[in-house]
């Protein structure tokens, strides 16, 4: 199904001490909103969408321990008695042998961490709301939700590892990815413009058009679900299918990221 019709949002989910960001794209790539929230108003604007696809910036699960089976270790030749990568879901083994960092999903719940959890969380209820995970080449339905990572999209995009996302040099070149693909975001080389002198030496930067690092993950996020939508032939998806998959803004993967 394509989601002519759809919104595209993305949730960047926190550890509950700061709201919850989320961005929300329409098919021309215009920023309908950006915003926080609590987990309960997030919820209830998805939930008025008729049709949209979410991308949640978490695990939509715990580890299954595939990582320990014989036949996934074949597949990646390791040593099949061998306990490396047995701590990480396929999906994030995937990503983290080419050198995207992310971190390993547990096989308890009671031992992810507190933003893990909230991204669980986030799953399990668009799910009882009619949510489906979208795998690519089935049919899809006028409600799909997918796990997209931020980073690994960032990295992808760029074909190298980011700048670290809190700092000025990570936000600037973030958003400008963003901008250059297409989102209708100011164009943060606009921001560098106005770093004065003048400005540096009286302590204030003129950064109000440049978006926090929340923002600009929700809408790597938003991004990667507006893909899935209106282009699935530009993503990809890694990992195993009753594990969880990772969506990615690209239809092939570098086998490394410097």
């Amino acid at each position: 199904m394509l989601f002519t019709d759809a919104v595209f949002v993305g949730i960047d989910p926190t550890a509950g001490k700061q709201p919850i960001q989320y961005a929300a794209l329409d098919r021309d790539l215009h920023l309908i909103a950006l915003d926080q929230g609590d987990l309960e108003s997030v919820l209830a604007f998805v939930a008025s969408l008729e049709s949209a696809v979410v991308a949640v910036d978490a695990p939509q699960g715990p580890s299954r321990g595939l990582m320990a089976q014989a036949d996934i270790r074949r597949r990646y030749n390791l040593r099949l008695e061998g306990k490396t990568w047995t701590k990480w879901r396929v999906c994030e083994y995937e990503l983290r042998r080419r050198n995207i960092r992310l971190y390993n999903t547990p096989e308890k719940e009671e031992d992810a961490k507190a933003w893990v959890r909230t991204g669980f969380e986030i799953f399990r209820r668009l799910e009882k709301i009619g949510f489906r995970k979208n795998i690519l080449d089935e049919k899809s339905d006028r409600r799909a939700i997918i796990e997209a990572r931020a980073h690994s999209g960032y990295t992808i995009l760029l074909e190298r590892r980011p700048f670290l996302k809190r700092t000025l040099e990570g936000r600037l070149q973030r958003q400008l990815v963003l901008y250059l693909e297409g989102l209708d975001i100011s164009n943060p080389m606009y921001a560098l413009e106005e770093i004065t002198r003048h400005n540096l030496l009286s302590g204030h930067l003129p950064l109000e058009r440049l978006h926090s690092y929340e923002a600009l993950d929700a809408m790597m996020a938003a991004y990667t679900a507006y893909l899935t939508g209106l282009h699935a032939e530009r993503v990809s998806q890694v990992g195993e299918r009753e594990e969880g998959l990772i969506t990615l803004p690209a239809s092939e993967l570098k086998d490394f990221y410097q």
